[in-house]
C-alpha cells in the first residue's frame, strides 16, 4: 500500500513553547532515556560517597537539580537564610525542597499582569538573571530552570510567603504545566518561605518508581548542597544532614586517615588528594556540579600541574615529566563562585566562561603547594615518567639476529648472532684511526669472531642524560642493536646476545681513560648484570709512550709509570729514544700486528663488580655526587697509575687509579689559575704569541697550528681556534682587557660571540697593553714546562694584577666549577696599590666594559645588574640589557610578548655595540618595566674556583682572599726579578771589565796571544783569574781585530761605568717603587672606550630612567645619559691616602671610587706622567762583540 504523501501542514509545523520542550527534551534537560554512568554517589550503607555504576535518567536528575539550586541561589539573595528541607515520599513519587529565605514578592506584575511566583514558575523564558551588567554568582541563568521542572511533572506546587507585603501564595500546576489553578492568596505574618513540590512524570523518563540508584543521586545532591552553601543547615526528610562545610563534606569520599591539602580564600574553597593514575575531580560553580569539569577546574589544576612539573626537574633533573602524568594523580575538589556563568548547555555539566572573566583569580598559596608536594605526586609522577620512558626505550632495542644491517661503520663478526655468538667480541674504537689500527690487527687472528664499530668521540653520560638525549643518540641505539641488548632485561649469561664480550679499545691517554669510564657507566646504568658476567667486558692496552736505545725497548702505558722509570738508573742514562703515542693513530699497521700477536699482554679483564665497583662509578658520573668527587680527588696521592702488568682489573681501581687522571686534567683544563687568570689552553697560545713576538696579524687558523706545533697541544685545532677567538672579545660581557686584537668579525654582544667568523677569515695579534700586564722582564723568572721532550708554557704567568679579576672565569670540571665575575681594572689597581703601601684592600663590585645598566650589591656575595630603560607614555625605550643577555635572545624575547598581547610591537635601534628596543606596550597604566622586561638578573661570587699558586683547587670567598694571595706571589717575583737584574748587571759589567783589561793586556803584551795553543792561552787566561762566560772564554778569544783599540777600549770602560751606576741605581730602588712604576706605566696604556654607535632617535635632554636605583646598596655602572651618546671621560686617579699618583687615559663607564680622587680638592688627578725606571736600559743593551 503506498504511504500517504504529507501535507504542507503535516510537514510544516509550529510549537507552542511547551511543546517544543516536552517534543525536544534533549535540548533543555538532557537525555529522558536511561543511561549508564560510573560516579559519585551516596552510600546509605557507609554513609561515605562511592563511585560505582548506576543507571538513571539525566533529564529527570536535571529537573531535581534545577530545584535545589534555585534553593541554594536564595542564600546570595538573604544572607539571613538559615536552611533548606528536601523531602522524598517514594510511594506517591513526590518530591519537596523548601527554604527558608527571603520570599518571592506575591505581587501583580504590572507589565505581565500576572503575580511574580506565577511568572517565574509558569511562564518560559522568565528570570531575573538577565542584566548581564549585574554580577551575580547563582545558578540560574537562561530562564529555564523550574520552569522545565514544571513541565516534566504531573503536579507541581508552589508556595512562597511574603513578608513585606504580608501575603502568602499558593498554585497548583497539573499536566506538565498546561493546566493550572487560580493561586491562593491569603494574609500572612509568619516566617518566610518558598517551597517547591512536584511529581515527576515518570512516564516520560521511562520509570515507574523512584529507583535506588536514583536515589542515590538525590542523596549525593542533598549533601553536596550542605558542604558547598555556607551557612545553612540541609535536612533530609526531617533528619539533619550532618556535613556542615566543604572541608566535611570531602571527608566524605575518604577514610579518615587520607591526607587532604585544603585552602580557602574569597570565593574559592581549593582541596587536593593524591590521586590513582586518573584524573578525578568534584567541583561546583554557585553550587552547580559540574561532574565535566571545565575551565574553573582547568584553572586550578594547571597551577598544581605547574608546580609539580617544576618540582620534579629540581628532584630528577633531566627527566621530563608531561602534564598529563602529573594530572592523573590528582583528586581535586573545587567549589567557587563564578560570576555570571557560562555552560556547554542547559544541563550545565562543564563551564566554559574564559579564565579572565570569572570575577575574582585564585593562586594556590605556598603552604598548600608545600602539603601536596609532600602527599607523594613528585613520585608518583616520575615513576610514570619513567616507565614511559623505559616503554620507549624498548623501541631501540637489539634483538640476536646473524644478519644486521644499516649500521654504519660496522664491521660485523662472521659469528655474530649465530650459534658461536658467546664467543665473539666487539671491540669498541675511539675513532675511525684506531678502528683501521683493530682491523689491521685482526689480520693476525682473524675475523670470524671478532667485530669492529668506531665511536664517535666521546658516549653520552647515560646517567645524567634526558630521555629525549637518550632516544636520539644514535651511538648508544646502534651498540644496542649491534650487542642485541634490550632494555630493563636481567642477563644471567651472554647467549641471548649477539657478541659475548665488549672490548674496549681507546687511546692511553686521559679522554681515552674517560671514554672507558662512560661504557662501563652505560652498561652499568642500563644492564648491571652484564658487569656481573666473568670476561663480559675487557680493554686493549697499547703503550703511551716508547723508549728504545739500540736493540732495547720500553713500552709505558701510562705517562705516570713513564715518569717513575725516568728517575730509575736505566731511566736517566743516555741514549734513550723516546716517542709519545699520544693516540692509537700513531701506532703503525706493524705495531698492530705485534700487538694482536700477544693478546695475553694486551688484553686485560674487569673484574665482576661488586657493591663497591658500583658505588664508585656512581661517585664518577652522578651529579648527585657532586661533594663526594671533590673529596675523591683531594685525596689522591701524586704517582698513583693503574699497574698494566696484571691480567684483570676491578673497576674499583680503574677509576681510582686511572680514571681520576681524567678528572684531574679535567679540572685543570676547565678552571683557571687564580694568578694569571688562565687555563692551560690559554696559556699555550699567550706563550706562542711571546714566542713569536707576535706583533703583525696572523691568520686565527694559522696561529692555532703554531700553538699545537710549539706548545705540545694534545686537542683538536678547532678548540684552539675558539680559544684564540674568545681571547680577543670585546663586546660586553665578554673581556674587560683582552689580549689579543679583534681583526676582523670576532663576535659581538648580538648573538654573545656565536657570530664570529671563521677562523680562516680573521686575523689576530697581541694587544700592545698585554706586555705591559705580562711583563719581558719576568720571562726569565717563570717556571717552565716541558712536553713532548719540549720546553713549553709556564705552569703560571704572574701579571702585575690578578687578571682572573680582570675578565673573570667561569667552566666546569669533575667535582668543581668555577664562575668568577670581572671587576675594573682601575679599581684592581688601586687596591694592589693599597697593599703596596701596607693597607687591607676593598672589596670591588663585578663591572664590565661597555655595560650601562646598574650593578647593585644585594648582600651575601650576591649581585644584581640591570639594564637601562626610559618609559614615555606607551613607549618604552630599552637601552642597555642585563649582562650576559645576547640582543637577538632579547629580540625573540620580545617577539613572544607580541603574541601574548603584552606589548603591540617593537622596533629596533641597536648596533653591535649598543642595544636599543623602542617598545610599543598596551596599557597606559605604569608597569613594573625591569620585571615585565627581564632587565635583570643576578652574579654571585658564592663559586670562585681556582688553582692557587701551588697548584691546588681552591673556593675563594672574596675579591680580597684572592688579591691578598695574588700580593704574595707577585711581590715574591719582583724580590726575584731584582736579584735576578742585579745579577745580570754585575756579570754585564764583569764581562765589559774583562774585555777592557784583555784589550790592555795584549796591547802590553803582558797576555800572548799569537802563535800559541788554545789550551795554553786558556790557562793564562784561569790564571789570571778572568771571568768565563757560558764556562768559556769564547767572548774574549772571538774579539775582533778592530776591537784591540784604544778607542774601543775607552767605549767598554765608559759601558762598564754606565752598567755600574745601574747597578748601584737599581740596588737603591725599593721592590715597591719598582711594582709601582709597572702599574703606573700599565695604567697609562690602559684604554677602556667603546665605540659607541649612535643607537637611535633618542631625544637630547632625556633622561635615562633605571628602576634598580632603589637600592641603597647599588653601585651604578651607568653614565647619566644626557644626549645620544653616553659622554666619555677622561678619567686621571690620585690616591691621597698613599702620596702615590697613578693614572690612566680610561673611559670608565663607572664613576671612579672615591678612594681614588684626591682629599684635598675632590677633583680628578694630573694627566698621566711618565715614570722613569732606572733598570730600563738593562734589556735594550747589547754588546755587538758578543
Amino acid at each position: 500500500m503506498a504511504q500517504k504523501e504529507k501535507t504542507v501542514e503535516e510537514i510544516y509545523q509550529k510549537k507552542t513553547p511547551i511543546e517544543h520542550v516536552l517534543l525536544r527534551p534533549d535540548t533543555y534537560i538532557g537525555s529522558v532515556q536511561p543511561e549508564t554512568r560510573n560516579m559519585y554517589v551516596w552510600c546509605a550503607e557507609t554513609m561515605k560517597m562511592v563511585r560505582k555504576e548506576v543507571t538513571y535518567t539525566p533529564g529527570l536528575y536535571k529537573i531535581f537539580d534545577e530545584i535545589l539550586v534555585n534553593a541554594a541561589d536564595n542564600k546570595t539573595r538573604d544572607k539571613r537564610m538559615s536552611e533548606i528541607r528536601i523531602e522524598v515520599d517514594r510511594k506517591t513519587s513526590t518530591i519537596s525542597v523548601c527554604n527558608d529565605g527571603q520570599g518571592i514578592p506575591v505581587v501583580i506584575h504590572a507589565k505581565e499582569n500576572v503575580y511574580v511566583p506565577e511568572l517565574i514558575f509558569g511562564h518560559l523564558l522568565t528570570s531575573s538573571n538577565y542584566d548581564d551588567a549585574e554580577k551575580k554568582m547563582t545558578g540560574g541563568r537562561n530562564g529555564y530552570g523550574a520552569k522545565l521542572c514544571n513541565i516534566f511533572s504531573t503536579r507541581f506546587v508552589i508556595e512562597t510567603a511574603d513578608k513585606k507585603n504580608k501575603r502568602m501564595f499558593r498554585q497548583v500546576y497539573t499536566n506538565n504545566m498546561l493546566s493550572k489553578e487560580e493561586p491562593e492568596i491569603t494574609p500572612f505574618s509568619g516566617a518566610e518561605y518558598t517551597k517547591v513540590t512536584f511529581q515527576p512524570d515518570l512516564a516520560k523518563f521511562g520509570m515507574k518508581r523512584i529507583d535506588d540508584d536514583f536515589m542515590s543521586m538525590i542523596m549525593k545532591r542533598v549533601y553536596d548542597l550542605a558542604g558547598t552553601v555556607a551557612g545553612i543547615t540541609v535536612y533530609y526528610n526531617g533528619e539533619k544532614i550532618g556535613v556542615s562545610n566543604f572541608k566535611e563534606y570531602i571527608r566524605l569520599f575518604f577514610d579518615s586517615d587520607v591526607e587532604i591539602a585544603y585552602e580557602s580564600k574569597d570565593r574559592w574553597e581549593v582541596a587536593y588528594v593524591l590521586g590513582d593514575e586518573q584524573f578525578q575531580h568534584v567541583s561546583f560553580v554557585n553550587r552547580i556540579s559540574t561532574p565535566r569539569g571545565g575551565t574553573h577546574v582547568n584553572y586550578i589544576a594547571d597551577q598544581i600541574v605547574a608546580a609539580v612539573v617544576e618540582q620534579t626537574k629540581k628532584v630528577e633533573k633531566g627527566l621530563v615529566v608531561r602534564p598529563v602524568q602529573v594530572k592523573a594523580n590528582i583528586f581535586l575538589f573545587l567549589n567557587c563562585l563564578i560570576e555570571n556563568p557560562a555552560f556547554d548547555s542547559q544541563t550545565k555539566e562543564t563551564l566554559t566562561l574564559k579564565q579572565s572573566s570569572f570575577g575574582s583569580k585564585h593562586v594556590l598559596g605556598s603552604r598548600f603547594i608545600a602539603d601536596i608536594m609532600k602527599s607523594g605526586i613528585v613520585e608518583k609522577s616520575a615513576y610514570a615518567a619513567r616507565a614511559k620512558q623505559t616503554q620507549q626505550l624498548k623501541k631501540t632495542d637489539g634483538h640476536k639476529t646473524s644478519k644486521l644491517r644499516g649500521i654504519p661503520k660496522l664491521d660485523d663478526a662472521n659469528n655474530a648472532g649465530t650459534r658461536f655468538a658467546s664467543q665473539c667480541t666487539l671491540i669498541l674504537t675511539e675513532g675511525d684511526s684506531a678502528k683501521s689500527l683493530a682491523v689491521s690487527g685482526l689480520s693476525v687472528i682473524g675475523r670470524d669472531n671478532y667485530g669492529v664499530f668506531p665511536l664517535r668521540g666521546k658516549l653520552l653520560n647515560v646517567r645524567e642524560a634526558t630521555h629525549k638525549q637518550l632516544m636520539e643518540n644514535i651511538e648508544i641505539n646502534n651498540i644496542k642493536k649491534i650487542m642485541g641488548l634490550q632494555h630493563g632485561k636481567e642477563y644471567a649469561t651472554t647467549e641471548s646476545l649477539r657478541y659475548g664480550h665488549i672490548m674496549i679499545m681507546t687511546d692511553q691517554d686521559h679522554d681515552g681513560s674517560h671514554i672507558k669510564g662512560l661504557i662501563i657507566n652505560m652498561i652499568d646504568h642500563f644492564f648491571p648484570s652484564l658487569l656481573r658476567i666473568k670476561g663480559f667486558l675487557q680493554e686493549f692496552i697499547t703503550p703511551i709512550v716508547r723508549a728504545t736505545k739500540g736493540s732495547m725497548s720500553r713500552d709505558f702505558f701510562t705517562i705516570p709509570e713513564f715518569e717513575s722509570w725516568t728517575e730509575t738508573a736505566e731511566g736517566r742514562e743516555n741514549g734513550w729514544r723516546v716517542k709519545y703515542y699520544k693516540g692509537l693513530g700513531t701506532s703503525t699497521a706493524k705495531d698492530a700486528k705485534d700487538y694482536f700477536s700477544n693478546l695475553d699482554f694486551h688484553i686485560k679483564e674487569f673484574n665482576t663488580v661488586d657493591s663497591v665497583d658500583r658505588d664508585k662509578i656512581e661517585l664518577a658520573f652522578s651529579k648527585k655526587r657532586v661533594e663526594s668527587r671533590k673529596v675523591w680527588l683531594k685525596e689522591f696521592v701524586p704517582g698513583t697509575y693503574l699497574d698494566n702488568r696484571v691480567q684483570a682489573i676491578s673497576i674499583k681501581n680503574f677509576i681510582d687509579r686511572e680514571l681520576i687522571h681524567f678528572s684531574l686534567a679535567d679540572n685543570i683544563r676547565s678552571i683557571p689559575n687564580m694568578i694569571d687568570g688562565m687555563k692551560p689552553g690559554q696559556r699555550k697560545i699567550i706563550f706562542c704569541c711571546f714566542k713569536r713576538q707576535l706583533r703583525t696579524e696572523i691568520k686565527v687558523a694559522q696561529l692555532a697550528g703554531y700553538v699545537s706545533e710549539h706548545s705540545a697541544y694534545h686537542h683538536g685545532e678547532q678548540s684552539l681556534c675558539s680559544t684564540i677567538v674568545n681571547l680577543a672579545q670585546d663586546y660586553v660581557g665578554s673581556n674587560n682587557i683582552p689580549l689579543l686584537q679583534p681583526i676582523g668579525q670576532f663576535g659581538t654582544r648580538l648573538q654573545g660571540g656565536k657570530d664570529a667568523a671563521s677562523p680562516r677569515y680573521i686575523f689576530t695579534a697581541l694587544q700592545p697593553i698585554t706586555r705591559y700586564l705580562f711583563r719581558e722582564e719576568d720571562d726569565n723568572l717563570l717556571n717552565y714546562l716541558k712536553d713532548d721532550n719540549l720546553m713549553v708554557e709556564p705552569d703560571m704567568y704572574v701579571p702585575i694584577i690578578p687578571m682572573v679579576l680582570v675578565n673573570g672565569s667561569d667552566g666546569i670540571g669533575t667535582g668543581w666549577s668555577t664562575c668568577i665575575p670581572p671587576y675594573n681594572p682601575i679599581e684592581i689597581v688601586d687596591n694592589v696599590k693599597r697593599m703596596i703601601m701596607g693597607k687591607e684592600p676593598k672589596e670591588m663590585i663585578p663591572w664590565y666594559k661597555g655595560f650601562v645598566g646598574e650593578c647593585d650589591d644585594l648582600g651575601s656575595g650576591k649581585y644584581r645588574t640591570i639594564g637601562a630603560f626610559e618609559q614615555e607614555k606607551d613607549k618604552i625605550s630599552i637601552l642597555e640589557l642585563p649582562v650576559g643577555v645576547w640582543t637577538q635572545n632579547y629580540k625573540d624575547f620580545l617577539e613572544t610578548l607580541i603574541e601574548s598581547g603584552d606589548i603591540k610591537d617593537f622596533r629596533e635601534y641597536n648596533t653591535d655595540t649598543r642595544v636599543n628596543f623602542e617598545v610599543v606596550v598596551s596599557t597606559k597604566h605604569k608597569i613594573n618595566v625591569p620585571k615585565v622586561f627581564k632587565l635583570s638578573n643576578q652574579i654571585s661570587i658564592a663559586n670562585m674556583v681556582a688553582f692557587n699558586s701551588k697548584g691546588v683547587l681552591q673556593k675563594y670567598a672574596s675579591t680580597t682572599e684572592i688579591l691578598k694571595e695574588f700580593f704574595i706571589v707577585r711581590r715574591d717575583l719582583y724580590v726575584r726579578r731584582k736579584d735576578f737584574l742585579l745579577k745580570k748587571l754585575l756579570t754585564e759589567t764583569t764581562i765589559l771589565e774583562n774585555k777592557v783589561r784583555f784589550i790592555k793586556e795584549v796591547v802590553a803584551d803582558t797576555l800572548k796571544i799569537l802563535k800559541r795553543k788554545s789550551s795554553d792561552v786558556i790557562n793564562d787566561l784561569t790564571a789570571k783569574d778572568y771571568h768565563k762566560k757560558d764556562n768559556s772564554y769564547d767572548y774574549l778569544l772571538t774579539m775582533q781585530i778592530a776591537s784591540l783599540t784604544t778607542e774601543r777600549m775607552e767605549k767598554l770602560e765608559n759601558e762598564a761605568a754606565g752598567k755600574r751606576s745601574e747597578y748601584i741605581r737599581l740596588k737603591a730602588v725599593s721592590i715597591e717603587d719598582m711594582w709601582l712604576a709597572d702599574l703606573d706605566e700599565f695604567l697609562g696604556k690602559l684604554d677602556l672606550t667603546v665605540k659607541d654607535d649612535a643607537p637611535g632617535p633618542r631625544k637630547k635632554g632625556r633622561k635615562m630612567k633605571n628602576k634598580g636605583t632603589e637600592s641603597t646598596k647599588g653601585n651604578s655602572q651607568t653614565a647619566k645619559a644626557t644626549s645620544t651618546k653616553a659622554k666619555k671621560e677622561k678619567i686621571s686617579i690620585l690616591d691621597s691616602d698613599s702620596d702615590m699618583s697613578h693614572t690612566t687615559v680610561a673611559d670608565s663607564p663607572r664613576t671612579p671610587p672615591a678612594s681614588l680622587k684626591s682629599k684635598k680638592s675632590g677633583r680628578e688627578a694630573e694627566p698621566p706622567r711618565h715614570v722613569s725606571k732606572p733598570w730600563e736600559k738593562v734589556i735594550s743593551t747589547t754588546d755587538e762583540d758578543e
